[in-house]
């Protein structure tokens, strides 16, 4: 059973597309491992604000299917298929980790975002604070002591989500 641990996006219709994520990885995947919930402005690009959150998983899917589940989540959900990197999103779903794999194609793991975002590394570091990172093996909760917090601006938001209604709650 692999350990894979997934960051979830949105900055359109943000509540929503929360929702719509999380319900869709738990109908695939089961019992989800919530980080708290964040919001950031976006990065790389002039836009809304994003919701933002890490989400641990363990699943029998090899790399490949997990990647592919993902991207047909965002696509049921509004994501264009030729969405440009740096644009608004109605669901982002990103592989953080997916066990101790490193890889730089077809997709690169660990994804370098954990490295150089808060909005990655510090709801990561709540939910696999003492795992390594596969590279720096260093743990998430050390990453996250030594990152300089200044960089960006990022607040937590209180949330509840119900796994049986399919509701949150903000």
């Amino acid at each position: 059973m692999a350990q894979v641990y997934i960051s979830l996006g949105s900055n359109i219709n943000k509540k929503v597309n929360l929702a719509n994520g999380l319900n869709a990885l738990h109908q695939v995947y089961g019992t989800l491992r919530l980080s708290s919930l964040y919001e950031c402005q976006a990065v790389g690009f002039v836009g809304d604000s994003f919701f933002n959150m890490v989400i641990g998983i363990d699943t029998q899917q090899s790399l490949n299917e997990v990647a592919e589940q993902l991207r047909a989540i965002e696509i049921r959900f509004g994501r264009p298929v030729d969405a440009k990197k740096f644009s608004s999103r109605t669901l982002d779903l990103d592989i953080l980790l997916f066990d101790n794999i490193v890889l730089v194609e077809p997709i690169q793991i660990p994804r370098h975002e954990i490295l150089t975002n808060a909005f990655v590394l510090w709801p990561l570091a709540e939910i696999a604070g003492n795992l390594k990172h596969p590279q720096k093996q260093q743990s998430f909760n050390e990453l996250w002591d030594e990152f300089d917090k200044n960089l960006q601006q990022i607040e937590k938001v209180p949330f509840q989500w119900n796994p049986s209604t399919g509701n949150v709650k903000l």
